[in-house]
């Protein structure tokens, strides 16, 4: 019985590999502990690399040694174009502890956003550099073990993975987040909805019923103890659309996780099954 496992690769900057059929390629590290230890595979069993840019490729284990395994490749590498849902989540998370910052990245990679952004607000107005290096490592982890990386479509046999891994942008300050609303909801061609997240606002569901669908656009959370009124109406005066989710108080990593989930399956409601 042939075993088959996702394997991240990170080859190259741009999207494909620096490998081709009959070329090895030697994984070390965690990947290797996980393949090895975890997964208990062994030689001769395939496996499926991806680098997170959109590269795919299959190959299958030629050999294991106590630090490494090699990897052969079975065929040339594919690209997978990204999906056409795309929506970026904006959230001051920063100061959130124990744990809370993790999950709403690791949610968000499940969910399928397309990139998130840590905000830095007034009252969140820093996150530090080891806590971006984690989320990073989150962001993986994710991506690997719900088996999601983009683009999921099933037809006959053949499926089609997402092999996009989420971006965690640096972080942003609403000077700089202004500019983005600004440019989206002008766009030339088709602008693009934000939602942020305003206690006592219209309720996300009236927001959306009289809005036309779109694949992509962006949502924004504040911090603990919110937006100050004065960012709530710079981040509004720059085309974002006030919502609300509900009469309870959420915490910053829920609201994240309610707003993004219920876009991500509004979007998904306009596209045909077989899209």
């Amino acid at each position: 019985m042939t075993t088959h496992s996702d394997v991240h690769w990170d080859s190259s900057p741009e999207p494909g590999f620096n490998l081709t059929m009959g070329g090895i390629v030697r994984i070390q590290g965690d990947e290797f502990w996980h393949m090895t230890k975890v997964l208990r595979l062994s030689t001769k069993e395939r496996v499926e690399l991806f680098n997170g840019k959109g590269g795919l490729i299959e190959g299958c284990i030629q050999s294991i040694d106590r630090t490494g395994l090699e990897v052969e490749a079975l065929e040339d590498p594919r690209i997978v174009l990204p999906q056409n849902t795309q929506w970026h989540v904006f959230a001051a998370f920063g100061t959130l502890k124990g744990g809370r910052a993790d999950w709403l990245v690791e949610k968000c990679t499940e969910l399928g956003a397309s990139s998130v952004t840590p905000l830095l607000t007034e009252r969140s107005p820093s996150i530090s550099e080891n806590r971006v290096d984690r989320l990073e490592r989150v962001i993986l982890a994710a991506a690997k073990q719900c088996m999601f990386f983009f683009y999921f479509i099933s037809k006959l046999n053949n499926v089609s993975q997402r092999l996009h891994e989420m971006t965690l942008n640096p972080p942003t300050k609403i000077g700089g987040l202004l500019p983005i609303v600004s440019f989206f909801s002008v766009k030339v061609t088709q602008a693009k909805p934000t939602f942020v997240a305003v206690a006592e606002a219209t309720p996300i569901f009236t927001a959306l019923s009289s809005s036309r669908k779109e694949l992509s656009g962006s949502i924004i959370i504040g911090p603990e103890g919110d937006f100050t009124k004065k960012e709530v109406d710079m981040i509004i005066e720059a085309g974002a659309t006030a919502v609300g989710l509900g009469t309870h108080r959420l915490r910053v990593e829920t609201a994240a996780i309610a707003l993004l989930a219920t876009v991500m399956l509004w979007s998904d409601s306009s596209q045909p099954l077989d899209s």
